[in-house]
């Protein structure tokens, strides 16, 4: 009897050990039994720019393609964009990469602005496009003649949208930014501290010029209301990555509107896990795997140990984004520490291939 009094002891010690090891995020029991390869996938947002000997290799290994997503950019020297080099790479590695290229609204005040921008998405989807990425430019950047930010839902933009309907092109829509860019940049584990940090000019708590936070997401929820057969894939979670219940309302409020998730698993790690899985299973249908991972200068003149560190670096980080949306061990991501989500094999091959495939009518 003593014994077994000592014995019932030790068990409910080493229930109470294993909870307290949960509820700091430190539980490494719970690891999936499903290896990764066997999901097939899709990076939905990537932006490797120049081909590597490794890539062939590698995206089979991960039993993977990619989509390269183009982003219009705005300087002195005018329109900057990389649209050039992911056709050359998905020429050359067609079997690895989709294409998606990209709009941006300088020159809205023409009269042939529309036109103009249409003939060349004309072209571009004739080249390979899937879909068209419109960026935070809209909303925080560009202005029009009369110095007004251009607005995502601006009316003059409404032939395009039309013509991507007809297409049955969608959009991919990076409107605005997390909330924290009108915050204080004071807690280095923010996320976004590091991104900020290093491209203050996104940062808008210093730039009181920039339209709220409010304002932006106003504008995005009013141009997916305006445009209910054209699809709209949210990256990066919808600059909502902050709050799953709010992105959660935009679902079901929008039909149309669907959400990847590029750059902020580390707002994730920062909610609730049981909340965020119970988000992943509810809205399973209409979520996609991204990361926002790339690369930005050409293979020649990186040296073999540079090529290898650069490949190990990439499997690292796709291997802690499986660990996190496949398990329940613990995972650390940009500054957050927590369990993984442990999502079932049902709901991981939905959002990491499943559902791309329906979105872009891939088969």
């Amino acid at each position: 009897m003593k014994n077994a009094k000592y014995i019932i002891i030790a068990l409910v010690a080493l229930m109470a050990c294993k909870s307290e090891k949960k509820q700091n995020g430190s539980e490494e029991a719970e690891t999936t039994s499903l290896r990764q390869e066997t999901i097939k996938k899709i990076d939905v947002h990537a932006h490797f720019k120049y081909e590597r000997d490794y890539f062939k290799n590698f995206f089979n290994k991960w039993n993977m393609q990619g989509i390269l997503v183009d982003v219009s950019k705005a300087d002195s020297l005018g329109i900057g964009r990389s649209w050039d080099e992911y056709l050359i790479l998905s020429q050359a590695q067609p079997d690895l990469f989709f294409l998606c290229t990209s709009l941006i609204g300088v020159g809205i005040d023409a009269p042939d602005f529309a036109d103009r921008q249409i003939d060349r998405l004309k072209h571009e989807i004739e080249q390979g496009a899937r879909m068209v990425k419109v960026w935070k430019n809209f909303g925080m950047v560009t202005k029009d003649a009369s110095g007004k930010f251009i607005q995502i839902d601006d009316e003059r933009l409404q032939p395009i949208w039309d013509f991507l309907e007809a297409q049955k092109i969608p959009v991919m829509a990076h409107i605005g930014e997390p909330v924290q860019a009108w915050r204080p940049l004071d807690d280095p584990n923010n996320p976004h501290y590091g991104y900020y940090k290093n491209n203050p000019e996104y940062h808008a708590f210093q730039h009181p010029e920039i339209p709220s936070y409010e304002t932006i997401i106003k504008a995005r929820d009013n141009w997916i209301s305006r445009n209910p057969d054209l699809k709209i894939l949210c990256a990066h979670l919808g600059s909502m990555s902050h709050d799953v219940d709010m992105v959660a309302e935009r679902l079901d409020k929008f039909p149309n509107m669907y959400v990847e998730t590029a750059a902020r698993f580390g707002d994730l790690v920062g909610q609730d896990s049981d909340k965020v899985s119970g988000f992943f299973e509810k809205y399973q249908n209409r979520i996609f795997f991204g990361t926002d991972y790339g690369n930005s200068s050409p293979q020649e003149g990186k040296t073999e140990i540079e090529l290898e560190d650069e490949e190990q670096d990439l499997q690292n980080d796709y291997n802690r984004l499986w660990t996190y949306v496949s398990s329940k061990d613990s995972v650390a991501e940009r500054g957050q520490k927590n369990i993984g989500l442990g999502l079932s094999e049902d709901v991981l091959r939905k959002i990491y291939y499943e559902n791309v495939v329906n979105f872009l009518e891939l088969q």
